[in-house]
């Protein structure tokens, strides 16, 4: 059973994240189209050279693997094939008029009213474009007339790219070992970690266990803000989810008293001088932000090179 150290109790906050993840989507030919005629109103699927009608529109036919054929107009009505429920929102299986697969899509309503095999119809958000969204859901439509496939003969240009974006926001429990970091960082400027079973040197991130010999891990010790790079890589180029504005050193830094490496920036104006003047072996200084500390490995503002 693994236990707390007895000079941390055991009911500490959780931090709120979230890892974030903005992209460009391409969504190719097909579903490009698919998405370009939604501000038409329109479901655009593609009919195969075996007579097979799929939607949304798919460049190749799951079935024999052959290139589509032609772009079609499907019906805005089906049947439900199968439903779930997921955070209160109804998602279901819906087989459109004419289609060989199923449309996944949520279906607007009570989910006591909903069955296998209704007759349902799309319903459509006035305020969303280039979206399958667009199409606010399905809502039960037990008279709705079976609908048939219609040629599309010039269907929209296709949507190239979508600017898009995942995020997963989260609570990381800090558990008594991190919280005991980040109370000492923001309470006292200083990095401590846990030394290891059979010697001085501290663990950092702190944890129970020494991941090398498997045992518990020793007393809590304070490392030295200055410490020696055992590898680093210079950045000078711009991507997305940076923190900061290349250029920059990002480096993997052994403080001193500690065994196990912490990854910080090394603020730098040339690249030129870094690449001549950093790197495994250079040490280093940590410099603090000014003000009030939040509790995290921010409060590092960065690490400077300390000149010989």
């Amino acid at each position: 059973m693994y236990s707390a150290p007895e000079s941390m109790p055991l009911d500490m906050p959780t931090f709120h994240a979230e890892i974030s993840l903005p992209y460009t989507l391409t969504p190719g030919g097909a579903a490009g189209t698919f998405l370009a005629e939604m501000k038409n109103r329109r479901i655009v699927g593609s009919r195969f050279a075996n007579g097979e009608v799929v939607a949304p529109a798919q460049d190749f036919s799951a079935s024999d693997g052959e290139p589509m054929a032609s772009f079609v107009e499907v019906p805005q009505t089906g049947e439900i094939t199968a439903f779930t429920r997921v955070d209160g929102t109804i998602i279901a299986f819906i087989k459109l008029d004419g289609c060989a697969n199923e449309f996944p899509h949520r279906v607007l309503g009570d989910l006591d009213a909903v069955r296998i095999g209704q007759r349902v119809k799309a319903e459509w958000d006035d305020g969303v474009e280039n979206s399958i969204l667009a199409i606010k859901g399905f809502v039960i439509a037990e008279d709705a007339a079976v609908g048939t496939v219609s040629d599309l003969p010039e269907p929209e240009e296709a949507i190239g790219s979508l600017d898009y974006a995942l995020a997963l926001p989260y609570e990381h429990a800090y558990g008594p070992y991190y919280g005991r970091m980040f109370d000492e960082i923001k309470g006292f400027g200083r990095v401590m970690g846990v030394r290891t079973a059979d010697g001085d040197d501290a663990l950092l991130p702190p944890r129970e266990i020494d991941d090398i010999s498997h045992t518990p891990t020793g007393t809590w010790k304070t490392c030295a803000d200055t410490g020696t790079i055992r590898g680093c890589s210079i950045i000078n180029m711009e991507f997305i989810g940076q923190t900061k504005k290349p250029p920059y050193v990002y480096a993997e830094i052994v403080l001193d008293g500690a065994s196990t490496r912490l990854i910080h920036l090394i603020e730098i104006d040339d690249v030129e001088f870094a690449k001549k003047n950093i790197g495994p072996g250079t040490r280093v200084r940590a410099i603090w932000t000014d003000g009030e500390r939040k509790g995290s490995m921010a409060d590092i503002e960065r690490f400077e090179v300390i000149e010989e």
